[in-house]
This record gives structure tokens, sequence and C-alpha cells, in this order.
């Protein structure tokens, strides 16, 4: 973590706020790539992970977009409401999970409200470098509720861009499978809730999976989180049994009894926790892992057990 102080902060959309960190001696800052987030440590102590928004060629400055959480963990609602510019705030060095892979003929972007953050950084280093051809499809609630709104409807980004807004009307959502229907050499960057991202993953199983990249912030749980049960997971190379409670993920658990397991977004789109699965029938929530993959595999930041026990094998 290092050292940075806060030089902007200011509201962008209703509930929405811009933060602006530099190094405290003018320092050039930590390099990083489109789509890479950092990890903020909060007033209250807290730990939070949030998606850079700015240009990768800005190496004065990390720009990030928070909205406040007033139903969350008080993680977002510390940092709006007990910062100000002067502040100094411990900031991880970025980490990409999300990165531009791959050589498409284009790029789909899809953004579900504050999903618009990593992928801002991307269209930033689209626009500066002259890359690759690409599209824009930004669903939000309302007007008054779409960070970089004024930007994003700049003459620069005329046929680039599509803002839509459902004014929280389902019959009012927008269309994505004109969209997505046929693939034709593109790669799709999907953040944004869950919700979005499970309707995009259904609409592009004919795409190749390496075509198809999502990201989130943990928002929002399967509806099937109601139905849970508690069960074991037991190691292979021990036989050590880990009751996984229900509310309580097998990545925690398995943190909790002491053993690590690589883990970044927690919320089964980043593919960092991928575990063997040796025995038992797992009931997969991610949004990484093929058919194919999930026979054999499975994400313990999410996912969990039809069986009362599932053995894995932890990774060296």
């Amino acid at each position: 973590m290092n050292d940075l102080k806060v030089t902007a902060l200011d509201a962008i959309a209703d509930g929405i706020y811009r933060f602006e960190f530099t190094h405290p001696d003018g320092d050039d800052l930590p390099e990083f790539t489109s789509g890479a987030h950092v990890h903020v440590q909060v007033p209250n102590g807290q730990v939070r992970r949030y998606s850079l928004c700015n240009d990768p060629d800005e190496q004065d400055r990390y720009v990030i977009a928070v909205k406040r959480e007033e139903e969350g963990t008080g993680g977002s609602k510390s940092l709006v409401d007990e910062t100000k510019v002067g502040d100094h705030l411990q900031v991880s060095e970025p980490h990409n999970d999300f990165e531009l892979k791959g050589n498409p003929a284009r790029y789909v972007f899809i953004a579900g409200g504050i999903g618009i953050t990593p992928i801002m950084s991307m269209i930033h280093h689209l626009q500066a470098t002259g890359g690759k051809p690409f599209k824009l499809y930004y669903l939000t609630r309302e007007p008054s509720q779409t960070a970089f709104l004024e930007e994003l409807s700049g003459p620069e980004y005329r046929g680039k861009v599509v803002i839509h807004h459902d004014h929280g009307d389902p019959d009012d959502s927008f269309d994505l499978w004109p969209v997505l229907e046929t693939p034709k050499g593109a790669h799709i960057y999907c953040c944004g809730p869950r919700g979005l991202m499970e309707a995009v993953r259904d609409m592009t199983g004919h795409w190749t999976p390496s075509s198809v990249h999502f990201e989130d912030f943990g928002t929002g749980q399967p509806a099937s989180a109601e139905e849970d049960k508690p069960f074991t997971v037991r190691l292979h190379k021990t036989g050590e049994a880990i009751p996984v409670p229900v509310g309580v993920s097998i990545l925690e658990a398995l943190r909790v009894n002491g053993h690590h397991v690589p883990y970044s977004c927690e919320s089964g789109t980043c593919g960092s926790c991928r575990t063997r699965l040796l025995e038992g029938e797992a009931e997969h929530r991610d949004l990484v892992l093929s058919e194919a993959e999930q026979q054999d595999n499975i994400m313990v930041c999410v996912s969990r057990s039809c069986s009362k026990e599932l053995v894995i094998d932890l990774p060296e």
C-alpha cells in the first residue's frame, strides 16, 4: 500500500463521487493498464476495491468513481463522508483482472451503472492510441444517476456510444440481443450488476469463451443464496474437513482455517480463485467457467455445494 494524497473529490452524478489520488511529492505513480483496479483503505479501516477510470498514460494520478451505498457494509459511505481534499489514504499498486486481450476486430463494451468505471479507462486508451473500433452500450436508471454522462455525450463519441435509461421500468430495458446475436470477430467487455452480466452470458453462449469478459464489484448475490445449506469441504492432500456454514463462502472458510487461496474479486468474475474439484456436486455461481471446466473446477469465492461434501485440491 502506498500513501497517496486526495487531490480532487467531486460529485459526478447522484450518489457517485470522483476521487483523484496523486503522490504526495509529485512523483509518478506505478503504471497501470486499462481495466485495472486498486485497493483503497477507507477512513473506517475497511479496504475496498475500485477500478481506475482515467487514461493509463496518465502516470501522475489515479482516478476512481465511487457509488455511495447506503445499504452496503460501510466502506463507500466512509470514503465519501469522511474524506476531504488534502487527506492521505493508503492505496495499493494497480492489478488487472479485466485487461484488453487478444486481437479482435472490434470491442463491444456493455456497462451497467457504476460498472462504467473500468470501461472508461479502456475507452480513454483506445481514443488516445487510435486503437481498434469500439461501441459502448451504457445502461442506467436515470440521467441524473449516470456518471460521465456529459463526457460520453460529447461529439468525439458520436456513433461510438449508446446511453439508455430505463427509468426503473423492466419493460423499457435495452434489448441487447441484436448487439450480441452475431460475434463478427468482436470481444465483449461487460461490467455491472450481476443480473446484467448473467443476461449477457446467456446471450453469448454461441461466442468463443475467450472473447467474452466480465467484471463486477461483488454487488448482488444469486437468488439461490436464500436457499443455501451448510456443507463440508474436504482437502484432498490432508483429509482435513472444513465446515462451510450458511452465509460463509468456501474461500472464507478456507482462510479462517489457515489455508491460502489466491483471490481478487470475490464475486465469481475474475477467475483468480479457481480450484480443482475432485468429488462432489458443486453449485456453480461464477461467470467464468465453461460447462466443461465446471466438471473439475470450482470458484470458491461464490460457488457452493449441492452435495453434503466437496473434495478439492488446493494449489501448492
